[in-house]
């Protein structure tokens, strides 16, 4: 029963990971744009998530219809203005990461700002579908299941348009050869900006969801942006199956450890299994290394 109830915790914690991380993914497998200010974006998302719940009443997966295409709308923008003249400049694709991790650390400041300013640096939570649902004899919250089912779905919707849509292949063609898409007729700014919009409004989906169960401040993206970093480059950069199952490995290894040899060695162990990855199989678990 305590390695059921072990597996159970590391799955949903897992799917919890996995949510986080499409939206990342997403924007640096394609966009190339590496957005250490995306965790701030997530913080964000639960703002709004706590302050439409609680002020006004509304329900946070209603609130996800208002949130998720304002994000979208937003990420659009915020690529136009801020990213594209740092593509038209960039001699490579190393020059353009370069550039993108040094403009979003100062945007990163930007939104923490404006939030601390706004919300100050308190610990904020509400609760909602924090029903208790019997899985396998153990006992887990509708909010965290919910959040997993909805990473399973989303990592396999984001497969299925990639291999089966024209949207899709034009997106794969960007991410491996931004050079040469302009060939085929694809415009290669308007797909990085299609691909940065759908990254942010994952980040909206996730933070929403995360808020239903999870504490967190104004000042805390910077762990959400590490955690999801780390499962993108376990998956594979561009690799939505894999960055679920990384995810989930995460998760899993992240409960077994702290059920079995100590709850202060999660993190440690977390790292440890990163580095294994980072010097083993340094295109990610699922990724295919570069020829």
């Amino acid at each position: 029963m305590r390695l059921i109830d072990a597996l159970i915790f590391g799955l949903t914690l897992g799917g919890t990971y996995a949510l986080i991380a499409l939206g990342l993914n997403l924007q640096y497998g394609v966009a190339r744009i590496l957005n250490l200010a995306y965790g701030e974006m997530l913080i964000a998302a639960a703002l709004g998530g706590l302050v439409l719940f609680t002020r006004a009443g509304v329900s946070p997966l209603v609130a996800l219809l208002l949130l998720v295409p304002a994000a979208a709308a937003a990420g659009a923008l915020l690529y136009k203005v801020a990213f594209v003249p740092l593509v038209r400049r960039a001699r490579s694709r190393d020059a353009l990461e370069g550039d993108s991790i040094l403009s979003t650390f100062g945007l990163l400041f930007v939104i923490q700002g404006l939030m601390l300013a706004a919300f100050g640096g308190n610990y904020l939570s509400y609760s909602f579908l924090s029903i208790p649902i019997e899985v396998l004899g153990t006992t887990v919250a509708a909010n965290r299941l919910l959040a997993l089912v909805v990473a399973l779905v989303l990592g396999a919707a984001l497969f299925a348009i990639l291999t089966r849509t024209r949207v899709g292949t034009a997106l794969r063609a960007v991410a491996v050869d931004p050079g040469s898409a302009p060939l085929v007729a694809i415009d290669v700014t308007k797909i990085a900006m299609l691909a940065f919009a759908m990254g942010t409004a994952l980040v909206a989906i996730a933070g929403v969801l995360v808020s239903m169960f999870s504490t967190f401040s104004a000042t805390m993206g910077v762990l959400f942006t590490m955690k999801a970093l780390i499962v993108v480059i376990m998956g594979g950069v561009g690799n939505f199956v894999g960055c679920v199952l990384a995810a989930l490995l995460l998760g899993l290894s992240e409960s077994l450890v702290s059920t079995y040899v100590d709850p202060g060695l999660t993190l440690a162990a977390n790292y440890a299994i990163f580095l294994l990855v980072l010097v083993f199989r340094p295109s990610g678990l699922f990724g295919r290394a570069g020829r």
